[in-house]
């Protein structure tokens, strides 16, 4: 594909037409499987491109420059989850190191964080990113990153992205971001400064329930250098088969956005009025106080709304009662999934660590499928009434 194709199509074209999507050997339609874990040296003395599907592989590597032309990067690189990617890239730093993460920061990331790396001499200290000065607060002799999720994981809070990666590049700290919420229809970080975006792409990204799989993709060809030394190194990598697959619920990416979103939104405003609802998190309430600076970031909501209930049996009460949405760890599918982080994602973080955070007992976390708002929205209301 052209510079300059890459540069003026929109993002419903790319989604579609992003370099790989005709095969340029046969002219199929879909980029092939190369099922392989090795190939061919025609000419010892000259290698080819693949050698070894850990190092390389064709349908992969489609994949991978899928994911950095969306995202606008340099070199994207897909792992066999979305923890493989971001344990892969916090090993860029090294023992004695400091990294400053968001505070309500996904459960996953917190237990890597706090019971692996910490075993292996990487500090990190959480802090409420939506307030900037405890960001800077935080800055130690030592510091070498700032981890960020914006939205947060789950309760939506909001991160200004410009203002946190011109600071940190003031101080010389590498940025990284969690965008597995927002994906790169809607937010896209590298161009607010960040030098590498990480996904979740089992999620949003895939969208079927049916791919476990990681991405991140890097602002510039050296840190591109550096994670692909790792990936390698640690053999963190997606296989082919999983690769089409995540190519393949990635075309209709922003279709499913656009639809499950406009549902967020009215399942978001009919829950704030809801006499059983204590408390809503969605971005794109009008009393939400991130909205001004999600705005000026991101180009939509999203298709989370977190909610709390008022108490841990009665969140388990309407976890049992509705019908319609998956009650699962997980989110981002065309069906709608309902969480209990308290359990679920955010089961490895202690009780008192979780309460501090805002991450209570009877919070609850809907992720918004394709299915008619309406239906969704009966079935709630009758779960929340049982």
């Amino acid at each position: 594909m052209s510079e300059r194709n890459n540069k003026d199509r929109k993002f419903a074209t790319k989604l579609l037409h992003f370099g790989a999507d005709i095969d340029e050997h046969t002219g199929a339609s879909s980029v092939p499987i190369f099922q392989a874990s090795t190939f061919h040296h025609h000419d010892i003395f000259n290698p080819p491109q693949y050698d070894y599907s850990r190092s390389g592989n064709p349908t992969r590597q489609a994949l991978e420059d899928y994911i950095a032309l969306l995202e606008g990067g340099k070199h994207g690189f897909a792992f066999a989850s979305g923890m493989a990617a971001i344990s892969t890239t916090f090993l860029l730093l090294s023992a004695g190191e400091h990294v400053i993460v968001t505070e309500d920061v996904y459960g996953g990331t917190y237990r890597l964080l706090t019971t692996i790396l910490s075993r292996l001499g990487i500090e990190s200290t959480f802090v409420d990113m939506t307030d900037f000065e405890s960001v800077k607060a935080a800055l130690k002799p030592n510091t070498k990153a700032v981890f960020m999720e914006t939205p947060s994981n789950p309760t939506l809070k909001i991160t200004n992205i410009a203002e946190t990666t011109a600071w940190a590049k003031e101080h010389g700290l590498l940025t990284m971001l969690d965008n597995t919420f927002m994906t790169p229809y809607h937010q896209r970080p590298i161009e607010q400064g960040a030098d590498i975006v990480l996904h979740s792409a089992t999620k949003f990204l895939s969208g079927h329930s049916d791919v476990l799989a990681g991405l991140a993709v890097t602002a510039d060809e050296g840190l591109g250098r550096r994670l692909k030394t790792l990936q390698n190194g640690m053999g963190t990598v997606l296989s082919a088969q999983e690769s089409w697959l995540l190519m393949r619920g990635m075309k209709t990416l922003q279709a499913r956005m656009e639809h499950s979103e406009r549902s967020a939104r009215k399942l978001a405003e009919w829950l704030s009025s809801h006499p059983l609802v204590e408390a809503v998190y969605y971005p794109g309430l009008a009393d939400h106080p991130g909205r001004e600076i999600h705005e000026s970031q991101s180009l939509g909501y999203g298709a989370v709304v977190s909610f709390d209930v008022g108490g841990g049996d009665k969140a388990k009460t309407v976890l049992n009662a509705v019908q319609l949405p998956l009650v699962a760890v997980s989110l981002g599918a065309v069906e709608s999934i309902l969480s209990y982080p308290a359990m679920m994602s955010h089961a490895a973080m202690p009780r008192e660590v979780r309460l501090e955070r805002g991450i209570t007992d009877g919070l609850v976390r809907y992720s918004v499928g394709l299915e008619d708002i309406d239906d969704l929205i009966a079935d709630l209301d009758a779960a929340l009434r049982a």
